[in-house]
């Protein structure tokens, strides 16, 4: 009688663990009712615990190929499989985005929206990329990489505040579609302005670069923390970060990168369409106007197969002192970055934005702001690698700490204000 108790105890307790035979699984399903989420659902296979998609953003509004949701209805602990197809929209030369643009190697999953990680690394399949993973929750997010919507950024500012006096929590302006652009603003001790460096960071003008929202922060981690050297930036230098962008496709779950009429980094012309781009380029025309445009870092993500790397105009273009200090912040950057444990592999030699870039190579931010700045402006583009192992954001932060590190030992070298 005993061996019969224990024999049902354990039955009971396998159908208890088993849903195809305790009754069905609940149904998966798709939500994307939320900041920054994008997606076009396909096919949802109850049968094999899979979803089928493609990036759901409005090709008029950029690039497709961000893509963010959340699956409920899981089992704990069951294997959910995610089938990416490349969205089949057209783009401005009639030709779908190539589907590498929509594919990491490993996607990201979080199961509390907090935690970012990466999946195994994804299987492709003709035009397929297969990703699965067994979340141990009833829900997951899933996405291109570790989101960064304009509420993180908002509490990210408003969180650095709260934690140092030498920090506020500012507003860049107001977008298009009327949400705020948050900005921090960084300044420590007595210095007047005229006596301080000037340095600019700002990421995401293209929306779906999510990894560079995330350098930023690290940069600002950074310049607030206990360090020697970042007290002496603070207190030698007025600091402007702009995590987002481009808050309005950032928000809505849009590319942003060419984006109609034109994107962020292409708008910095005569007449801006993008009240962003107005209120950039005008915050940095005062301290141009002031002397005092030292340091100015746009920060993006690269194409998928590139490591990170600067990106710079040919030293044709410019005039010394200008072309000896890029490169030395260049070498100091490289010099720190490229030594980030675990690795962020980055490529010690730029490439150029001139002429043959682009036509509107003249309306690039960091083009704009070296074409127009003081003789002394250091101006570059970051382009962080994002289809990388360490491509997370404990990676991204480390290559925002280090950068901000670098802008410190640069100014350090440089005549004090």
């Amino acid at each position: 009688m005993q061996r019969l108790i224990i024999v049902a105890s354990l039955v009971a307790s396998w159908l208890a663990h088993e849903p195809s035979l305790c009754g069905a699984a609940d149904p998966l399903t798709v939500e994307s009712d939320f900041e920054g989420a994008s997606v076009r659902v396909l096919e949802i296979d109850e049968a094999k615990r899979s979803v089928s998609f493609m990036p759901g953003g409005d090709p008029v509004r950029g690039w497709p190929c961000w893509w963010y949701f959340r699956v409920d209805g899981i089992t704990p602990d069951e294997t959910i499989t995610l089938r990416l197809r490349a969205s089949t929209a057209t783009l401005e030369n009639r030709k779908p985005l190539s589907a590498s643009w929509a594919m990491p190697a490993q996607a990201t999953f979080s199961t509390d929206g907090e935690a970012w990680l990466h999946t195994g690394k994804g299987q492709r399949q003709g035009n397929w990329m297969i990703y699965t993973l067994k979340p141990a929750a009833a829900s997951m997010f899933v996405a291109w990489g570790p989101p960064y919507t304009p509420s993180t950024a908002a509490k990210f500012v408003r969180d650095m505040s709260k934690t140092s006096a030498h920090a506020k929590a500012a507003e860049l302006c107001r977008s298009r579609e009327d949400r705020p652009v948050p900005m921090l603003h960084v300044r420590e001790g007595e210095r007047t302005k005229k006596h301080r460096f000037g340095v600019w960071v700002q990421a995401r003008q293209h929306a779906w670069e999510c990894g560079s929202s995330w350098v930023a922060q690290g940069f600002g981690e950074w310049l607030l923390s206990d360090d020697e050297e970042a007290a002496w930036l603070r207190q030698h230098a007025e600091i402007f970060i702009i995590p987002v962008m481009d808050v309005d496709n950032t928000a809505t779950g849009n590319g942003g990168k060419n984006a109609f009429p034109y994107d962020h980094n292409r708008d910095w012309s005569r007449k801006p369409h993008w009240y962003e781009t107005i209120a950039a380029q005008r915050m940095v025309g005062g301290l141009i106007d002031e002397g005092r445009m030292d340091v100015f870092l746009d920060l993006h993500n690269p194409a998928p197969g590139d490591p990170s790397f600067f990106y710079i105009l040919p030293k044709e273009m410019l005039k010394e002192p200008m072309i000896s200090l890029r490169d030395r912040f260049i070498d100091l950057a490289y010099a720190r970055i490229s030594k980030i444990k675990p690795l962020i592999p980055m490529s010690n030699k730029p490439k150029v934005t001139g002429t043959s870039y682009h036509p509107l190579w003249r309306q690039i931010s960091a083009n704009w702001v070296s074409m127009n700045g003081n003789p002394h402006t250091v101006s570059l583009c970051l382009e962080t690698i994002w289809n990388y192992k360490n491509s997370t954001t404990t990676g991204y932060r480390a290559v925002g700490a280090n950068l901000a590190a670098a802008v410190q030992e640069f100014l350090a070298t440089r005549p004090d204000r």
